[in-house]
């Protein structure tokens, strides 16, 4: 009977990490840094194996798990828990997108875009200002510890969420749709002077072109061209960093709200 009952225990301590091991496991498919594409899968499954060794303890003393009795409620459990920390990982993507598309819009107006590199982080072509922009981004979000503040909103959710206890909040994709706007809007915000700058440049040779018709325009201009768009690039990178802190606050900020809408 002791052998039973030590095994019923057992059972259900192995259940309840395998759950907490799924949740943690859901920042790690694409959350920035964490879940970046040009880290070995192996490491980010001893990553996630590791982050759950060290929540396991702490979530057992807050409340006690108790694992579904079915395979069917199981395995409709660790869909959700798989959910809650994916989600956590696909606010700060969404949220990092802004800057891609940024990069991808400058490329365009200075004229950087025909020339294309693979950008490790993504695993995708980007031009020289894009792969730039990101891994601008990405250094300022591991110095600022934002990778810490990933974790710690997974350790977080484990309080307002408890194991097994998901609801589902009709909030939740208006907030996902807001985020998703906030790519383009915060885009523009980024690509903003640099789109400006070549636009006056565009109009000034357009003025020139009228009045010195001699003149090969095409010959000047994209020189020019990727002269202000460096220029304007290096001017506002100081700015560009104070956007960072907004952008990253932003972030933080959704998935506090998208972890309270799913724990009511």
């Amino acid at each position: 009977m002791t052998e039973i009952d030590l095994f019923d225990i057992l059972q259900g301590q192995v259940a309840a990490f395998l759950l907490v091991l799924t949740r943690s496991s859901g920042i790690f498919f694409i959350s920035p840094f964490l879940g970046s594409m040009n880290i070995s899968l192996k490491i980010r499954a001893c990553a996630a194996i590791l982050v759950a060794v060290i929540i396991f303890p702490v979530v057992v003393k807050m409340y006690t798990i108790h694992a579904p009795a079915t395979t069917i409620m199981f395995a409709f459990t660790v869909v959700k828990e798989l959910f809650i920390g994916w989600l956590i990982g696909l606010i700060g993507y969404i949220t990092l997108a802004a800057v891609n598309m940024a990069g991808k819009i400058m490329d365009m107006q200075v004229g950087f875009a025909v020339v294309q590199m693979m950008d490790p982080t993504t695993q995708q072509q980007s031009g020289m200002i894009g792969t730039f922009l990101n891994n601008l981004t990405l250094i300022y979000f591991v110095v600022t510890n934002g990778h810490y503040v990933i974790l710690s909103a997974l350790a977080e959710s484990f309080r307002i969420i408890p194991i097994d206890s998901m609801v589902w909040n009709d909030s939740l994709p208006q907030l996902m749709i807001d985020l998703t706007a906030g790519i383009f809007i915060n885009g523009m915000k980024i690509a903003m002077p640099v789109t400006f700058a070549i636009l006056l440049t565009n109009v000034g040779l357009g003025i020139l072109a009228r009045t010195m018709p001699q003149m090969n325009i095409f010959v000047v201009g994209i020189p020019m061209q990727l002269m202000i768009g460096t220029t304007m690039i290096s001017m506002v990178l100081p700015f560009y960093i104070l956007f960072l802190d907004v952008i990253f606050n932003e972030m933080y900020a959704n998935i506090s709200i998208a972890l309270k809408a799913l724990g009511n």
